[in-house]
């Protein structure tokens, strides 16, 4: 349960980030247009990337012992980097613009929806190598870790897609993002220190 919750605060860290995908997940939303399609691509493609990230490393982990200490340490480093990076973002005015309604052919909201997601360097960061690591750091509670990762990204973007009438006004407040980024910073920071200095084995 500790490595599920730890893998869920994790990734929805990650996931709720201002960026293309959520923008165009929310807009679509607002239009009540292909979104029961365009937010399975996106939790789907989570659940593929970490699943990769999981056995790939898990693999390579049982070759080589030592890349565990490495990425141990560098998902330290990168969880610290992203907590700093969230909280310079509580000091600028952010907003997840959703303005628009404009509804697109299903194919179109697919093939933008995919390109948006696999042709975005960080979802690999994120998900293949951050999160795919750092499961392994749990031992025989992987599974768990990314398990929690995965339902996240699937309540996410349910949440965004289907929530978007009622929370679109709330998210085109910057004050919602200084909020929301403070609280992931403090995920972030004891996520690391939890990693840092807490036996896995």
């Amino acid at each position: 349960m500790q490595a599920a919750l730890a893998g869920f605060l994790t990734g929805l860290s990650l996931i709720v980030a201002i960026g293309a995908q959520n923008a165009y997940v929310l807009r679509q939303g607002l239009a009540r247009k292909n979104v029961l399609v365009i937010v399975v691509i996106c939790s789907l493609s989570d659940a593929l990337l970490i699943t990769v990230g999981v056995l790939g490393l898990g693999q390579a982990i049982q070759t080589f012992p030592q890349v565990l200490e490495i990425i141990r340490w560098l998902g330290v480093a990168y969880l610290v980097w992203f907590g700093i990076s969230s909280l310079r973002k509580v000091f600028k005015s952010e907003a997840l613009e959703a303005n628009g309604n404009k509804i697109e052919p299903i194919k179109t909201a697919v093939l933008t929806t995919l390109s948006l997601t696999f042709l975005n360097p960080h979802v690999y960061l994120d998900t293949v190598i951050f999160i795919g690591g750092l499961s392994h750091q749990f031992g025989d509670q992987t599974f768990y870790f990314a398990m929690g990762a995965a339902i996240a990204s699937f309540i996410w973007f349910f949440a965004l897609g289907f929530g978007a009438r009622q929370l679109s006004p709330l998210m085109a407040k910057p004050i919602f993002w200084k909020i929301l980024d403070s609280l992931i910073a403090l995920v972030m920071f004891s996520v690391a220190t939890t990693l840092a200095l807490m036996s896995f084995n």
